[in-house]
């Protein structure tokens, strides 16, 4: 098991995750994706997800999964077959 930060959150910055994420421009679609845990370049103390060139802060407010399965999973629970 992964220690918790002061985040709260069960990731450490250099950590591979992945995520269900909406295409901003067409809402119908959406993917699982990987992504890097880093520390946030706005605020070194907090993590973030780094996605698509893209700092997102890593709160618990985001679904991350620790596997690429686990993501598919949800994912097919959600939308559908990938």
């Amino acid at each position: 098991m992964m220690d918790v930060n002061n985040q709260g959150i069960p990731y450490d910055a250099g950590d591979v995750v992945y995520v269900i994420y909406r295409n901003p421009h067409t809402q119908s679609v959406a993917n699982v994706q990987e992504a890097a845990v880093v520390k946030n370049p706005e605020n070194p103390e907090e993590l973030a997800l780094f996605l698509y060139e893209t700092y997102y802060p890593l709160t618990d407010d985001l679904a991350v999964y620790a596997s690429e399965a686990e993501a598919e999973q949800v994912y097919s629970q959600s939308f559908g077959d990938l």
